[in-house]
């Protein structure tokens, strides 16, 4: 079985070697190393141009090598008749888990103050709240996003989740869904927490209206997409303390430019777009049994509704 790997070498190169010790059978090659185009049946992408799907007639399957898809579906040349899968393995989510409460912890317990202090050589010992009384909202149901709910409830925190539907959550999170919905999620978050797709609908949400609706000095963790967010309006919320703090792991430019003020922002904790990641090995599986599935006239588990945009 033939593969293409559509985006940067840098970053699509790693995925030949992890394809041929977990699923050799698949045989990937970037486009300048195809030998028979028409003999592809499987695109592996992250970030493709515009046209990169036009030599490939024969596609049975685009993956994308994360959980986003966002720019794969920019793509003009993206085959309207093939399925598309996104990566959504359970270690993933458990990984995104593990990131967000780390978060969650830095701005219930107040770290930032504490290293200042350090910093500072000033011994004292903060105010401290019960995880029961902290409430967290969290946007987006989806499997990272229940994971991360699980998790946090596992501490005792008080968790309610604002989806599209309103359906499917965890036990012993609350639900909230439509637009008056993500209004109340917002009054009653402490730490707001996005783990949404990009789509027309959520790109822009994160902005003053919704931080106006926040409790003051609430904190936000940013794993989304870098879209999702205005960031003059955020600047604007610390500035004014409507926000207290905020954890970003996504941009709208990625790298963040040298001259970005969240650099030096004593509030912003960044880290580099890299709250989870699947391993290339993980990848190679779950494409490998997506192609099965294929063969077996079912669609992958993890196949994208590209009228919702994930």
């Amino acid at each position: 079985m033939q593969g293409v790997l559509l985006g940067t070498p840098e970053v699509m190169t790693p995925y030949i070697e992890a394809f041929a010790q977990v699923a050799p059978h698949i045989r990937l090659a970037l486009p300048q190393d195809v030998v028979d185009p028409e003999a592809v049946t499987l695109a592996l992408a992250w970030d493709p141009g515009a046209e990169d799907f036009l030599p490939y007639p024969n596609l049975r399957l685009v993956s994308s090598i994360a959980a986003g898809v966002n720019g794969i579906l920019a793509s003009e040349s993206l085959p309207g008749d093939v399925p598309l899968m996104r990566i959504a393995g359970e270690s993933q989510a458990q990984m995104m888990a593990g990131f967000v409460t780390w978060h969650v912890l830095w701005h219930h317990r107040r770290f930032g103050d504490y290293l200042a202090n350090q910093r500072q050589r000033h011994w004292q010992r903060l105010p401290m709240r019960d995880a029961s009384d902290v409430r967290i909202g969290l946007l987006g149901a989806g499997k990272m996003g229940s994971a991360v709910a699980r998790a946090l409830m596992a501490l005792d925190y008080d968790v309610a989740i604002y989806s599209r539907s309103g359906r499917n959550l965890p036990a012993g999170a609350e639900g909230f869904s439509s637009t008056d919905g993500l209004e109340r999620l917002a009054a009653r978050s402490d730490i707001l927490i996005n783990l949404l797709p990009l789509t027309a609908e959520t790109r822009g949400i994160l902005n003053a209206e919704l931080f106006a609706r926040m409790p003051e000095s609430a904190a936000l963790i940013h794993v989304g997409r870098g879209e999702h967010l205005i960031e003059a309006d955020l600047l604007a919320a610390l500035q004014s303390g409507r926000l207290g703090g905020a954890s970003l792991d996504v941009f709208a430019v990625e790298p963040l430019p040298q001259d970005h003020p969240f650099w030096h922002h004593e509030k912003i904790v960044i880290t580099p777009h890299d709250a989870c990641d699947s391993t290339p090995n993980q990848v190679a599986q779950e494409v490998s049994e997506a192609m099965q599935r294929l063969d077996d006239d079912l669609l992958p588990t993890s196949v994208v509704d590209r009228e919702a945009g994930y």
